[in-house]
């Protein structure tokens, strides 16, 4: 059943962002487009907020300049400064919503103003073709336009289980109202998951599941660890990325003087 035209949104600390973090996009994508389970018109990062106050949670600033130099040959992901532009941290399904509302307003208004982290393909949703008889494929109306949905790992998943880390009412809404795309490692079983959890279990149909078979264990925490030891995260993650990271001094890295430093300067 076609789930119509999806934003997949990724939010977190991104501190700094990986690969990983980008490949999980376009394995979602390439999911979803070759199951025909429904029409991917873009993707948004959304860093959440310096008040969140993760151990190692660099300012926004930097987040989100790392971020725009790691998606800069990225045609269909923007960046949203949105959450860290509040006056505290915002939960993730008022962001989901914010972003959501503020999608079908631009797309429904013709004249309202874009924000700079809309989705290029969003302003040309109405051209995209989909199937004659999408009406009633569709889980609600068509005229609820782009839905936005949480793309997240395994670990985010199973973090729902985690005693008062997760309201139920906003679990309701993120799997109820939006939908989970979960990216999981070859080996877990996010499925079992699921079927052991009554909230999940209720709205499984708005859960799209898949795996990721290359296996990549990248993580912030060791690209972290890397550069506070001083050896190598090259090939971990953009190069502009740690041309950044050591011109400012992140994470405790030593400054290193090259090229790509100046060029991102």
């Amino acid at each position: 059943m076609s789930q119509g035209k999806i934003v997949l949104m990724a939010c977190g600390s991104f501190s700094p962002p990986t690969f990983m973090h980008l490949r999980m996009f376009e394995i979602a994508r390439d999911y979803i487009h070759s199951l025909g389970i429904g029409t991917i018109v873009g993707g948004i990062v959304s860093p959440v907020h310096d008040a969140y106050g993760k151990k190692e949670l660099v300012a926004a600033q930097h987040r989100i300049a790392m971020l725009k130099l790691a998606l800069r040959s990225s045609g269909w992901i923007k960046v949203s400064e949105w959450e860290t532009q509040q006056s505290g941290w915002t939960r993730t399904k008022v962001s989901m919503q914010y972003h959501q509302d503020t999608i079908n307003k631009c797309l429904s208004e013709l004249n309202s103003d874009a924000p700079a982290w809309l989705p290029d393909d969003v302003l040309n949703v109405n051209s995209i073709d989909e199937p004659d008889d999408l009406a009633a494929k569709l889980n609600g109306n068509v005229e609820d336009g782009v839905t936005v949905k949480l793309l997240c790992g395994a670990d985010l998943l199973e973090s729902f289980a985690t005693p008062g880390l997760w309201a139920e009412e906003d679990i309701e809404a993120i799997v109820g109202r939006h939908g989970l795309v979960v990216v999981s490692r070859a080996g877990s079983d996010p499925g079992k998951f699921i079927y052991e959890s009554d909230a999940l279990y209720k709205h499984r149909k708005n859960v799209l599941l898949m795996t990721n078979y290359i296996t990549n264990e990248v993580s912030s925490t060791v690209i972290r660890r890397l550069l506070r030891r001083g050896e190598s995260a090259k090939y971990l993650t953009d190069d502009g990325v740690l041309a950044y990271i050591r011109q400012y001094r992140l994470y405790g890295a030593l400054p290193c003087v090259t090229e790509a430093a100046a060029r991102y300067s």
